[in-house]
């Protein structure tokens, strides 16, 4: 999956069309119908990505060498779901500089429970910036690293007060029924 609109398109020296901003990775193809929330939002606001199964347990070479090349390959965020033991967003954190946002992904038998306290419960001095279970928890990794990316690009700060705008909107005209009488 990949994604190469760049936003705003402004290209610095360290980002090329042909190259990603974003990273999002997963352990299993069975985690994309959460992570797709992720590269959906990416796309709405037009962030280049490149999503991609990198597994901590069936593929730690791969991982490893993803972690390592990151930044030099132009990723300034890596989105990381996992599920179960959830080891990939913190092995990844371990393995570079470029911040890392992890999604719990739901499993089969603690409903997620165990992927977000396997993600959240990182040791001092390897942060991974840790999201609700789910897709909520991909929509929302992938805004807060749209935010992060709109501090230095005008036009994706623009967009995103827009998204926020049209938001608030919605709340406003939400009504309720009308309460029963007795």
């Amino acid at each position: 999956m990949n994604n190469t609109v760049n936003p705003g398109n402004q290209n610095t020296e360290s980002q090329q069309a042909d190259q990603p901003l974003v990273g999002v990775i997963m352990g299993s193809s069975s985690d994309w119908d959460v992570m797709k929330n992720a590269t959906d939002m990416l796309e709405q606001f037009g962030v280049s990505y490149k999503a991609q199964v990198i597994s901590a347990h069936r593929m730690p070479q791969d991982m490893a060498e993803y972690g390592a090349a990151a930044y030099d390959r132009g990723l300034r965020a890596i989105i990381a779901g996992a599920g179960g033991a959830a080891h990939l967003p913190g092995m990844m954190a371990a393995l570079t500089e470029v911040p890392v946002f992890g999604v719990p992904v739901p499993s089969r038998y603690l409903r997620g429970e165990d992927s977000l306290l396997s993600i959240v419960q990182m040791p001092k001095g390897i942060p991974v910036a840790t999201f609700a279970i789910g897709e909520a928890g991909a929509a929302n990794a992938a805004l807060h690293v749209i935010a992060m990316l709109a501090m230095n690009n005008p036009a994706l700060r623009e967009q995103l007060r827009a998204f926020r705008e049209k938001q608030t909107n919605a709340a406003r005209a939400m009504t309720l029924p009308p309460a029963p009488q007795n």
